[in-house]
C-alpha cells in the first residue's frame, strides 16, 4: 500500500491537529523516502533510500507563492503551512533555506498563518536542522515510545542506531520550543506484538516528557490505511484517558480522534 502526495504543494486539507493546512512536500512525488519506516505510515513503506531528486528551493518558493496568492485572493487563508509529505522533510539539503523563504512569504501574504513542520526527530542533532526548526511556529517532533523495543518496532529506524536515550537527549536541547507528537496503536508486526498504551509504556513516556518539557503534546491514533494490516486504532475515549494523565503531569495536550 502506498498513498503518495503527487505534488510539491498540496491541499489545503482540514487537519485533525492543525486546522486548514496547506501542505508542502519536499520529497519526490513518486517515491516514499524517510529515515524512519513506520509500520503505520499512510504513505506506505519506503520506496528507496538511494539517490533521488528533490524539488529545487526556487521551485518550492515559486509554487508556494502562486498558491498562497490564489488562496488570499479567494479569501481562503490557511491556519498553517505544513511541511510533511512523502517522508522526512528535513532530508531536503536546502531545508533551512526553504523554511526562511516560507516564513518570509507567510509574513508578506498571510501573516496570521503558522508555519509547521512534522518531523520524525532523527536529524535534530544537525545544527542547520536544529536552527530551522527553532524558527517555525509549530516544531512538531515524533516521540512514539520511551521504550526502545517498542519505538524500533513502530518506527523502524533506517541506517542509523536511533534509540530512546539519544532522542530524549536531543529533544531536551530545544528547551521547550517543541511539540511532541505520539501515535498510539496496538497490533502485531512480524510476529511481535505492539502496544504503546500499557501502563508501563505510558509511565515511561510521561517520565520522558518531564525531561523534554515540550510546550504541547499531540496524541492521536490511526486514521488511514497502513502498510501493516495487523494494526488497531485506539479509541478516542482511551486517548482522552491518556490525555488526562498528560494534563496531570503539567502539559498542554490535544487529542485527534
Amino acid at each position: 500500500m502506498q498513498n503518495l502526495f503527487d505534488q510539491v504543494i498540496f491541499g489545503p486539507i482540514h487537519s485533525r491537529r492543525l486546522g486548514l493546512s496547506l501542505g508542502v512536500n519536499l520529497l519526490p512525488v513518486d517515491a516514499k523516502i524517510c529515515s524512519f519506516n513506520c509500520v503505520y505510515c499512510e504513505c506506505g513503506f519506503n520506496t528507496t533510500m538511494q539517490a533521488f531528486n528533490f524539488p529545487m528551493r526556487s521551485e518550492v518558493k515559486a509554487i508556494l507563492t502562486r498558491k498562497l496568492n490564489q488562496m488570499v485572493a479567494a479569501g481562503e487563508i490557511p491556519n498553517t503551512i505544513t511541511f510533511s509529505g512523502n517522508g522526512e522533510p528535513t532530508l531536503h539539503p536546502d531545508f533551512e533555506g526553504i523554511i526562511d523563504d516560507t516564513i518570509a512569504l507567510r509574513n508578506e501574504l498571510c501573516p496570521s498563518a503558522k508555519v509547521s513542520v512534522l518531523s520524525n526527530s532523527t536529524r535534530i542533532n544537525k545544527p542547520h536542522i536544529f536552527s530551522a526548526l527553532n524558527k517555525v511556529d509549530n516544531n512538531i517532533l515524533k516521540f512514539d515510545s520511551a521504550i526502545d523495543h517498542t519505538m524500533k518496532l513502530m518506527d523502524q529506524p533506517v541506517g542509523k542506531n536511533i534509540n530512546v536515550a539519544w532522542l530524549t537527549n536531543e529533544l531536551q536541547k530545544f528547551k521547550g520550543n517543541l511539540i511532541i507528537q505520539t501515535m498510539f496503536l496496538r497490533g502485531e508486526y512480524q510476529g511481535e506484538k505492539i502496544d504503546n498504551t500499557t501502563d508501563i509504556e505510558i509511565e515511561a513516556w510521561l517520565e520522558a516528557l518531564k525531561k523534554i518539557r515540550p510546550k504541547q503534546v499531540m496524541i492521536y491514533s490511526i486514521d488511514r490505511d497502513t502498510p501493516v494490516q495487523q494494526l488497531q486504532k485506539v479509541a478516542v475515549s482511551e486517548l482522552n484517558t491518556i490525555a488526562e494523565r498528560v494534563k496531570s503531569a503539567g502539559f498542554e495536550v490535544s487529542v485527534a480522534g
